[in-house]
């Protein structure tokens, strides 16, 4: 678990999660990050009761890079709120398949969260029930087979990197559900939570943390040789 820390203090911790980890428990029953660092935190620390520890945003589990826990409830409640007024700009990267599209495009989209299917549907325009959605991406580099893009959102809807760019033609590696040809072996797609840049709830000092992507990807290893 050490490794995965980015960044830590006495308020709050930054992990690199890995592609297939669950932010938090779910249906599934599995084991959680959340849980995983609670674990990790009251051992190393040799904490008697429980430990606080709360989860400030999420990313999808097949998706891998930063995430924020707050370890005081003061800590969570500011960063909860910061979250809410888009203070944390969230900066990540995608694998997409090769396509021909613009260099840089900011996509404006309306998306429609299906339920039953935890699949959202991308509408060009406004429709009942869908939300607005809005990304800025820039292709930073050309592989063989692939783009690796910039992404920086705007807005933070279910799946919205992963449903507009689909819409555009150029769907992140590994993304069965929103129309990659193939899955990955390990089950995860090639999206990752590369940046975060916020002030510290407590401190107020300007923050900016960065993910290694995963080491042992040879597509990602391209995208940073």
């Amino acid at each position: 678990m050490q490794e995965q820390i980015v960044f830590e203090d006495n308020h709050l911790l930054v992990i690199n999660k890995k592609a297939g980890q669950l932010v938090q428990g779910d249906k599934t029953g599995d084991l959680s990050l959340l849980d995983l660092i609670k674990d990790f935190i009251k051992k190393r620390d040799h904490k008697p009761g429980n430990v606080f520890l709360g989860l400030v945003h999420r990313i999808d589990r097949p998706t891998s890079g930063l995430v924020i826990y707050a370890k005081t409830s003061k800590a969570l409640s500011r960063l909860t709120q910061m979250v809410k007024n888009r203070e944390i700009k969230k900066t990540y990267w995608a694998v997409v398949s090769k396509a021909e599209i613009p260099q840089k495009q900011r996509l404006v989209h309306y998306l429609l969260k299906n339920e039953k299917n935890n699949k959202t549907t991308v509408f060009p325009k406004a429709t009942e029930g869908a939300k607005q959605a809005v990304l800025n991406y820039e292709i930073i580099k050309t592989l063989d087979n692939f783009l690796l893009l910039e992404v920086d959102l705007e807005t933070g809807r279910h799946h919205q990197i992963r449903a507009q760019l689909s819409k555009i033609g150029a769907p992140i590696k590994g993304d069965l559900k929103y129309g990659s040809p193939r899955s990955n072996p390990d089950g995860g797609i090639h999206l990752h939570a590369r940046k975060l840049e916020f002030i510290h709830p407590v401190t107020l000092e300007k923050l900016s943390v960065t993910a290694p992507v995963p080491q042992n990807d040879p597509v990602w290893k391209a995208c940073v040789d």
